[in-house]
C-alpha cells in the first residue's frame, strides 16, 4: 500500500534565512581574512543574498520589481569584479609577492 508523503513546503522564510546565513559568512570571510581575491568573493557572496533576498521578496509579492533589481546588482557586481581583478594585476605587476590586503598602498604615485 502506497501512502502519500507531504513534502514540506519552501516558504519566503526559508529563502530569507539562507540568505541571512550567506551574508553573515561573506561578512565574517571579509572581516577575517587579508587575501583580496578571498575579500572579492565575499563581497560577491554578500551580493548574491542580498539578491536571495530581493527574489524571495518579489515571488512572495508577486512583482517583478526585485527581479530586475537583481539584474542591476549583477551588473554593478560584475563591474566591481573586473575593476577589482584591474587593481589586483596592477598590484602584482608592481609587486609580485604582495598577497595581502595591505599592500594595496604600493599602488600610491
Amino acid at each position: 500500500m502506497f501512502i502519500a508523503q507531504t513534502l514540506p513546503t519552501v516558504t519566503s522564510s526559508w529563502y530569507l534565512s539562507l540568505a541571512a546565513l550567506l551574508f553573515a559568512i561573506g561578512a565574517v570571510g571579509l572581516l577575517v581574512r587579508r587575501n583580496p581575491l578571498v575579500m572579492f568573493m565575499c563581497v560577491e557572496l554578500m551580493l548574491n543574498a542580498v539578491n536571495l533576498t530581493f527574489v524571495a521578496f518579489a515571488r512572495s509579492m508577486g512583482d517583478l520589481g526585485g527581479q530586475a533589481l537583481v539584474f542591476f546588482v549583477m551588473v554593478v557586481a560584475a563591474a566591481e569584479v573586473v575593476v577589482g581583478l584591474a587593481i589586483m594585476v596592477a598590484l602584482l605587476r608592481r609587486r609580485p609577492d604582495a598577497t595581502t590586503a595591505d599592500d594595496v598602498a604600493a599602488l600610491r604615485g
